[in-house]
């Protein structure tokens, strides 16, 4: 077997390839995965830039980073029997307790004993040649899928997991704030399960021109000299919104569209935040509370949620190859974090593994 190599960060853009120990099979139920493709996101960028979210990577106890990867089989546990050495897979980077109220519940993405891929202070991410995991986390992908898609079934089991959050039914009017991956597949998402218009918004011409592209969906650009509810307003006027939105998936994070979601909304509405932002957000209080919407957070993904992402990759029509908009070599890692952090293309992955 190759040596382990691996990306390890100390601290805010310091970052070090080095080598792991190559994983070994402890449990019957494991699996060793050849990682192929490794995505890069939002929160890929906030490690590099500052070292970590809530918790910061200690530089004395550097952590592996990366957590949307797909890859091969490279060997098995005696008890595994869903997959075979040599079948391409997506991996579901979290790993439940299983015995806790939420897990045995069927909200194991509650799980306060998740170990969850690059997660401080010890929990190495998938930027690594290889990677064990319990045989029920990794999913085999049809033949006629490649690894670069299945790299997609982690942002797109997001927004599967918002989308039943929202509870979108047929005929709904569903406005989507953020057009990034996980925005641009909420709005594929949202469609599949019925809803009449996905209104995608964003401050980025860029964005927005893919995502309607791609999504053949009405798209509208927020104007950064203009107040929030000037916005809203202008939304649910521009897209002849009589009755303002059914459903709003928030899928930026940022302060402002939060707001935005809140004033778009029918009374009754819907309101998922999937984006991870401030802390801290103001949001307009009253006028949630007035409307009595319905608000939930989004927290990753729970069950069945990975089996619909990939029903869902395997549909003919939906090819997500075109999200891709790069590939960076394993040993070039920290060029695909800075260039997501410019906020270069939708969807950039690095290539860990050689065709």
């Amino acid at each position: 077997m190759d040596d382990n190599l691996s990306w390890f960060l100390y601290g805010p853009r310091d970052a070090k390839l080095q080598s792991l120990p190559v994983p070994e099979i402890k449990d019957p139920n494991d699996v060793i995965i050849k990682i192929a493709y490794v995505g890069v996101c939002g929160s890929d960028v906030h490690f590099w830039q500052h070292g970590g979210i809530n918790k910061k990577v200690n530089p004395e106890n550097p952590l592996v980073l990366g957590h949307e990867a797909s890859g091969i089989i490279h060997a098995i546990g005696t008890g595994v029997t869903s997959v075979q050495v040599g079948d391409k897979v997506a991996i579901e980077p979290g790993f439940p307790c299983r015995r806790c109220k939420f897990c045995k519940s069927g909200t194991y993405n509650l799980c306060g004993n998740m170990k969850f891929a690059a997660v401080p202070p010890d929990t190495h991410g998938t930027l690594t040649k290889y990677y064990c995991a319990p045989e029920d986390f990794v999913y085999k992908i049809p033949d006629e899928i490649g690894l670069m898609e299945a790299v997609l079934m982690e942002p797109l089991s997001v927004a599967v997991h918002s989308v039943r959050l929202a509870e979108i039914a047929p005929e709904q009017t569903v406005v989507i704030t953020g057009s990034g991956t996980v925005g641009v597949l909420c709005g594929l998402v949202a469609t599949v399960f019925g809803a009449e218009r996905v209104i995608m918004v964003d401050i980025s011409r860029e964005k927005l021109s893919f995502a309607g592209e791609f999504l053949d969906h009405e798209t509208f650009l927020i104007k950064q000299d203009e107040s929030i509810e000037e916005s809203s307003a202008r939304l649910l006027s521009t897209m002849g919104i009589a009755d303002a939105a059914d459903a709003v998936i928030e899928a930026s994070g940022a302060e402002g569209p939060v707001q935005m979601g809140i004033y778009v909304l029918k009374p009754g509405g819907s309101y998922v935040q999937t984006g991870v932002g401030k802390p801290k957000a103001h949001i307009p209080i009253l006028a949630l509370s007035q409307k009595e919407l319905r608000v939930r957070g989004c927290f990753r993904y729970g069950p069945g949620d990975y089996e619909l992402a990939l029903k869902l990759l395997g549909r003919p029509g939906i090819h997500l190859s075109s999200l891709v908009s790069s590939i960076t070599p394993f040993e070039d890692a920290p060029q695909a974090w800075e260039r997501t952090g410019r906020g270069e293309g939708v969807k950039n992955l690095i290539q860990v593994m050689q065709d």
